[in-house]
């Protein structure tokens, strides 16, 4: 049974940086692309980055380009979001999710997802 569990959220002021980190277990975390999504209050969820199981791939979203970051640390079965410049905006719940097949930027092709882990940036 897969699972995949965030952490790192915060309270920061805006211009500041926060990295969230996803821990997976129960598979072969080299085999799984990862992303990060994000739900604003009373937006729907939004795609942020996504990353391939070896790491040599990585697509994020345009709007994101140049403050979010993916990484991931295969020995540890860590995925990392560093998001630099944070924006009152960027409030949201971050969820990290896993697929088994490829990076792709679709919620419905990730089999499992974390509980999430808030992010407000106060200004």
């Amino acid at each position: 049974q897969v699972h995949v569990a965030e952490s790192g959220g915060g309270l920061v002021q805006a211009g500041g940086s926060l990295r969230l980190s996803c821990v997976f277990s129960g598979r072969t975390f080299s085999r799984y692309a990862m992303a990060w999504f994000r739900q604003a209050p009373g937006k729907e969820r939004e795609f942020v980055t996504t990353i391939s199981g070896r790491g040599g791939v990585t697509y994020t979203a345009d709007s994101m380009k140049g403050r979010f970051t993916i990484s991931r640390d295969n020995a540890k079965n860590t995925v990392y979001l560093q998001v630099n410049s944070l924006k009152p905006e960027d409030t949201a719940v971050y969820y990290c999710a896993a697929n088994a097949i490829s990076t792709s930027t679709y919620e419905r092709d990730y089999n499992y997802w974390g509980q999430g882990t808030q992010v407000t940036v106060s200004s």
